[in-house]
């Protein structure tokens, strides 16, 4: 059975091959789909992709790549948008992510927007699901309060995606100098949003190809 995973910044292939055996390719681009189709891919999961220096990843190949008979799964991230646009024709989506743009919560591609390097995906900014995730539970914990949680919000939506990141929206809140500091530990141990939905998706693929079920 061919696995072909995309992935990059939400975790890395190194990561997610010691949850799952299979082919591990750069962030999904427009194309690619086509070209795992010519390399008799049995499972596409996509999770991380490219929106702005390369043409993102198609709506008609992935449709091509299903009606292939190919099982097609998304997360986290480019594979959380695609699949709540194509959940309806068999594409299948999982996580917190996908849930929010199923149910039209977030509706933009800038919601999971983030800049990497191009060597090893390392974070150069903050998606903003991640940041939104983050400042709710903090909420929940009492380390923020609601205008508080919403000013930071307001201040990481305002800034341009390749910017976006905590040192520079605490910077620019008016928020007390003693929350900066709790939530700047609250943050150090927080979960990974995306990171998490994309070993939701690894480990949905595992169980699927261990029962050979596709």
């Amino acid at each position: 059975m061919k696995i072909i995973i995309y992935t990059g910044p939400s975790i890395t292939a190194n990561e997610a091959s010691d949850i799952l055996e299979a082919e591990y390719r750069a962030p999904i681009k427009r194309g690619d789909i086509l070209k795992a189709i010519e390399d008799k891919a049995d499972i596409i999961g996509i999770i991380d992709g490219v929106f702005h220096q390369n043409p993102a990843v198609g709506h008609k190949e992935i449709m091509a790549a299903m009606d292939k008979r190919i099982k097609v799964i998304g997360a986290s991230s480019m594979g959380a948008l695609r699949a709540s646009e194509l959940d309806s024709l068999g594409m299948i989506g999982l996580g917190y992510v996908y849930e929010k743009y199923r149910d039209g919560e977030i509706t933009s591609d800038d919601d999971v927007a983030l800049t990497f390097t191009s060597d090893d995906y390392t974070h150069l900014s903050e998606a903003l699901v991640t940041i939104e995730y983050t400042l709710n539970n903090a909420l929940k914990e009492g380390i923020l309060k609601k205008e508080e949680k919403n000013e930071l919000y307001t201040t990481a939506k305002s800034l341009f995606y390749p910017k976006r990141n905590y040192p520079l929206i605490l910077e620019k809140s008016k928020i007390p100098k003693e929350v900066k500091k709790e939530l700047k530990n609250f943050i150090k141990t927080s979960v990974d949003i995306k990171k998490q939905d994309a070993i939701k998706l690894l480990n949905y693929i595992k169980e699927i190809a261990k029962n050979d079920n596709i």
